[in-house]
């Protein structure tokens, strides 16, 4: 996003087809609602919904080889990777809205075949209550929602980690993951030997939100395409309780304000995922409108207007 005035399409991907509680599907239309394109209007962006993309239901089946609907999984994400490399082909910047996080593997493998077509160096944010790294041997569930990050980085079935064109999409050295506080056994195995680069809360609470972002932002490339995928479930639950997984002991609301106005200061958010929102476990939409405040920060809504060399305030208080 290196101008003032960004290009921003709309893309809802309805489905709860890789989650194992319903009810993500509804997300789209649940920030829709939270008057997600006005707010972005009101920041000065020109905005276009692109209206909901089309897929396969959810069977509501059990796993096959260690994957719950592994062939509507990739039917959907393929539906996502396809519209998301049409928005960035056009120069417009793609806000998905979920649906379950394993459609973050079509919206990543569409970035990551852009960026290699431009020779742009890629960053991926991730910022989630889980670390997203189980494979079809690790998970306890077979939800694929809980594997996009190991199949983006090539661990995953040949459908889902060729989608970009390269497997893998994406190395793990190009991704950080921001508020994991939730890691099975096996998977914590596997973030270290990929050597994932992990802010889990640990990290955020003893070293604070500002030096956190600062580690994940570390060597961003001038020309460098960011792209963030939010998991609302990033979000302490009594901020966001409209999600499936919800683990206590998020980010405050003024920590992840922090985190979304730094990555805005970039000036190099080219990208959006904003997922897993679940609708029928919230409360008269509050999710959704804390979802659509985090976004209003990452376009530069913030308090005052800000020195954007030095970043303080105009104005500083005598």
């Amino acid at each position: 996003m290196t101008n003032m005035s960004p290009k921003i399409s709309l893309i809802g991907a309805p489905s709860d087809i890789g989650a194992g509680v319903r009810g993500a599907s509804m997300g789209p239309e649940a920030l829709r609602v939270a008057r997600i394109q006005t707010m972005l209007e009101a920041q000065g962006a020109e905005v276009i919904d692109r209206g909901d993309l089309h897929g396969p239901a959810n069977p509501v089946q059990g796993p096959v080889d260690g994957y719950r609907h592994l062939a509507e999984v990739t039917q959907w994400n393929q539906a996502v990777h396809d519209s998301v490399h049409r928005e960035l082909s056009l120069g417009r910047v793609p806000i998905l809205l979920g649906g379950d996080h394993c459609l973050s593997i079509g919206s990543i493998s569409a970035v990551a075949r852009h960026c290699r077509k431009q020779a742009k160096p890629l960053r991926v944010l991730w910022l989630d209550a889980h670390a997203d790294t189980n494979t079809n041997v690790l998970t306890p569930s077979g939800n694929i929602h809980g594997m996009p990050v190991a199949c983006l980085c090539g661990l995953g079935p040949r459908e889902l980690i060729e989608m970009s064109g390269c497997v893998p999409a994406i190395p793990a050295s190009c991704i950080r993951l921001v508020g994991v506080r939730s890691v099975d056994q096996g998977e914590r195995r596997l973030v270290h030997d990929m050597q994932l680069e992990v802010f889990d809360m640990r990290f955020i609470d003893e070293t604070g939100m500002r030096q956190t972002l600062t580690h994940a932002l570390e060597l961003l490339e001038h020309d460098a395409h960011l792209h963030v995928s939010i998991d609302v479930d990033f979000l302490d639950p009594e901020i966001a309780p409209g999600v499936g997984t919800a683990v206590p002991g998020g980010p405050s609301y003024r920590e992840a304000q922090l985190c979304m106005e730094m990555i805005a200061d970039t000036g190099r958010l080219a990208s959006l995922d904003i997922m897993e929102l679940n609708p029928s476990l919230d409360l008269r939409n509050r999710t959704a409108e804390a979802a659509v405040d985090l976004v209003a920060s990452l376009f530069g809504k913030s308090t005052l207007m800000r020195d954007t060399e030095n970043r303080w305030p105009f104005k500083r208080a005598v």
